[in-house]
């Protein structure tokens, strides 16, 4: 088979790595890729918001299967832009993309559906938002913009002036442009977080195996929140007794929800559950591979990826298996210096080849110079994952990895997977 790849962060080389172990695969392609994924890949320079440029790819090459694996272009309508030409994808049609690219489709679909979150008011002007802030809204509160905005249209207001502050950005300075137009103020939720990617067909579901997110830029926690500083699965406040509460309370309704709608989804879903007192509760849903909680998740896999992928696709997946080793692994990430607002990029990275003796590196902001040199070329820059018997040693391994690989202004937080190990204790 020959398969594109659409996008070109660390999730991305995370799929194309577990993509080509399958011998079947002939020809990997992504567009845009990245510098990581240019040793296999044959790069596409399209943006992978190009529905027309993707389409024209695929019409004049022989692309087998695409993998849609960002948000953009599947909320944009990319699988059914491919469906139409005949190439079928990974990843939910537009329609059934809204339960990420919504933040209001989705809060109005759990309510509807019974499925548990947290309490919440919409809100299209800018007025009565205000007027609710200060006034009956809960403190603390949650404002969210309605659309898409790269991880970050998400803000935790401790007071009523922060909340002012929050749809100030949003609604009137328009920091999100059309995303944050409309907003989600919902009661601040409290309990660890879990995240869940799954496989679904519309009809089955197969959740993966479970991971804890680190979004805060420095240690501790603080800092500005960023699409992720590192990973660790699985996640030790995932029981399987609570994984059994989820997949009773919010998985399978979802799913059969999304089908009463009208929208089946197809794809991997990713459930970002928080586990409060009153049990869990779906913080959001994405309509792709989380990242980079990816990073963590596919080594762990042990079953083919392609053959799960393609039993969403073709709605097989009940009878597919799918299973995932029972070690631990953690990834840390690398980034720029000042990410996630201002950072330099082009500073080339060495030490690429003796961490990937120990380490699986997962590319992210980087690109290949003409020379063969990989140079920086985003905040987040690499992803650097191992994987152990245990989760201690998975850190262990993962810092001293990361520790032989350096640029310039090179920034990563040092207490991924503390948490987790403080559950175990």
């Amino acid at each position: 088979m020959n398969i594109l790849i659409v996008g070109g962060g660390g999730r991305e080389h995370a799929i194309a790595e577990k993509l080509r172990e399958n011998p079947q695969v002939q020809k990997l392609w992504a567009a845009p890729g990245n510098g990581g994924m240019a040793a296999f890949c044959e790069l596409v320079p399209l943006k992978a918001t190009d529905i027309d440029g993707v389409v024209a790819f695929c019409r004049e090459h022989p692309v087998d299967y695409v993998v849609v694996a960002q948000d953009d272009p599947l909320c944009l309508g990319m699988v059914d832009a491919l469906q139409e030409i005949g190439v079928p994808a990974f990843g939910p049609n537009k329609a059934a993309a809204r339960i990420e690219g919504s933040k209001i489709f989705a809060k109005n679909l759990m309510k509807k559906y019974g499925i548990p979150t947290a309490r919440y008011e919409t809100f299209e002007q800018y007025e009565s938002a205000l007027a609710y802030v200060r006034g009956e809204a809960p403190c603390p509160m949650v404002v969210k913009a309605d659309g898409l905005a790269l991880g970050k249209g998400v803000l935790i207001c401790s007071t009523r002036a922060e909340a002012e502050d929050a749809l100030r950005t949003m609604m009137v300075e328009s920091k999100f442009g059309a995303s944050g137009s409309r907003v989600v103020i919902e009661e601040f939720l409290t309990g660890p977080e879990v995240s869940v990617l799954s496989f679904t067909d519309g009809e089955t579901i197969v959740p993966m195996v479970s991971s804890m997110d680190h979004k805060r830029a420095l240690d501790g926690d603080q800092g500005l929140n960023t699409g992720g500083m590192g990973t660790v699965a699985p996640n030790p406040y995932y029981t399987p007794e609570i994984a059994r509460r989820v997949m009773d309370e919010i998985m399978l309704p979802t799913v059969a929800a999304m089908r009463a709608e009208g929208c089946p989804f197809k794809g991997c879903l990713y459930f970002g559950l928080m586990l409060t007192a009153d049990g869990p509760k779906v913080i959001e849903y994405n309509c792709r591979f989380g990242d980079p909680e990816t990073q963590v998740v596919l080594p762990l896999m042990e079953s083919d990826l392609l053959t799960a992928m393609l039993a969403t696709t073709h709605g097989t997946l009940k009878d597919t298996p799918v299973c995932f080793s029972d070690q631990s692994a953690c990834c840390v990430i690398l980034a720029s210096g000042g990410y996630p607002v201002k950072y330099q990029s082009g500073y080339p990275i060495s030490g690429l080849e003796e961490a990937g003796k120990t380490a699986q590196i997962f590319h992210a902001g980087t690109k290949r110079a003409a020379d063969g040199t990989i140079l920086t070329a985003g905040g987040r820059v690499l992803g650097v994952t191992c994987v152990a018997p245990e989760l201690r040693e998975a850190i262990k391994k993962a810092y001293a990895a990361a520790d032989q690989i350096s640029f310039q202004d090179r920034h990563m937080r040092r207490d991924i997977g503390q948490r987790a190990l403080a559950a175990k204790a």
